[in-house]
């Protein structure tokens, strides 16, 4: 009996232990939010351009863990992008999720209207490589016609 305790103590110990590094791998959105205030600094700081570049190729500072930065311009072109250089360059107004939600419509809205905001949607995790819930904060960057977005998958 206590072999058989001893197996299910150390089972159940080991899947606490996968489950906490898993954890590990998701960002925050305490860390979201500081991921997206910096790219804003870094554009203010080095101009649009060069923080795109470096947002889109910097991977050793821009992607920590599942987050990554990405920029659109207000008429929805994609600037930058943390994980996929392909979508760069492209409109994506009519983008939507695999449930049919028009979340860069809602991007869009929510940085031209109040500035920043969390949008929910579901979108393909480039670490697990499946589509999973996420939220992505949403920020315009003062003065200018961009909004920069840092989402967690949930």
């Amino acid at each position: 009996m206590y072999k058989l305790f001893r197996v299910l103590f150390v089972s159940i110990a080991a899947i606490a232990l996968c489950a906490s590094a898993l954890a590990q791998d998701n960002g925050t959105r305490e860390e979201a939010k500081v991921m997206a205030d910096a790219a804003i600094a870094h554009i203010k700081k080095v101009g649009p351009e060069k923080a795109f570049e470096n947002f889109s190729k910097d991977k050793a500072t821009w992607v920590k863990k599942d987050l990554y930065v990405w920029v659109l311009d207000l008429d929805a072109n994609m600037k930058a992008h943390g994980t996929n250089e392909k979508l760069i360059g492209k409109n994506l107004i009519n983008l939507k999720d695999q449930n049919g939600k028009e979340f860069i419509k809602e991007f869009i809205a929510v940085a031209s209207g109040k500035g920043e905001g969390w949008i929910d949607y579901d979108w393909n995790n480039p670490q697990s490589k499946k589509v999973e819930g996420k939220t992505t904060l949403v920020k315009r960057v003062p003065g200018m016609n961009y909004a920069v977005a840092v989402g967690v998958y949930r």
